[in-house]
């Protein structure tokens, strides 16, 4: 079974080093695609990755990671078996979370570089990644009416997302499910990757063959 692990922003496919070993020690086929550079809307992104990678995944999307998930089981949900989304959200931004990211993408421009970013990636890549983020679609529908599980992961101190968000969204899923990393912020896969690859195999463990 392949898992398609699409990472957040500002990072890079590398931060699922960890999962991709426990992946393939299991049996998995892990894909970890670079989202950067493959258009102008997460929605190209989606579209892009289903010409590269055949057959059912599994999609496991990290913060803007989630949002490529979402879009994924938006425009192919026969292919998309089940969906783990981590510290992301499904609606769309608000109008202050817009400007922000305008103030963000601004300062990308002018060469700024945000903490946590992966010294190999273009700023532009980065601006333009915040571009598709703060234009993406509410995919509150895609969540409720997707018919396979959903696994919501959270950290109990991340600053951009909150557990009563996560929980909400868990409910909104046909079959969902909440985790919880009590002491994680942003990255729980990343701040607690022993206890995050535990989760994320239990939840797997349907698929395996």
């Amino acid at each position: 079974m392949k898992v398609l692990l699409l990472h957040a922003w500002p990072l890079s496919e590398r931060m699922w080093t960890s999962q991709i070993t426990a992946l393939r020690n299991q049996g998995f086929e892990p894909v970890a695609p670079h989202l950067y550079g493959r258009g102008h809307s997460i929605d190209d992104w989606a579209a892009e990755l289903l010409r590269e990678v055949y057959g059912p995944v599994v999609a496991v999307g990290a913060s803007m990671g989630g949002y490529c998930a979402l879009a994924l089981a938006r425009r192919a949900p026969e292919r998309v078996l089940g969906l783990a989304l981590v510290s992301s959200r499904a609606d769309a931004d608000s109008w202050d979370r817009r400007k922000e990211r305008e103030m963000q993408i601004a300062d990308l421009r002018d060469g700024r570089v945000p903490e946590d970013a992966e010294p190999d990636v273009l700023l532009e890549h980065l601006a333009k990644a915040q571009e598709a983020i703060r234009d993406r679609l509410d995919l509150t529908g895609v969540v409720a009416s997707f018919g396979g599980p959903v696994l919501v992961c959270v950290g109990d101190q991340d600053e951009l997302v909150s557990v009563d968000e996560s929980r909400e969204l868990a409910s909104k899923a046909l079959e969902g499910r909440l985790e919880v990393f009590e002491g994680a912020g942003h990255f729980p896969s990343l701040e607690q990757p022993v206890r995050f690859n535990e989760v994320l195999l239990e939840f797997l463990e349907r698929w395996k063959s």
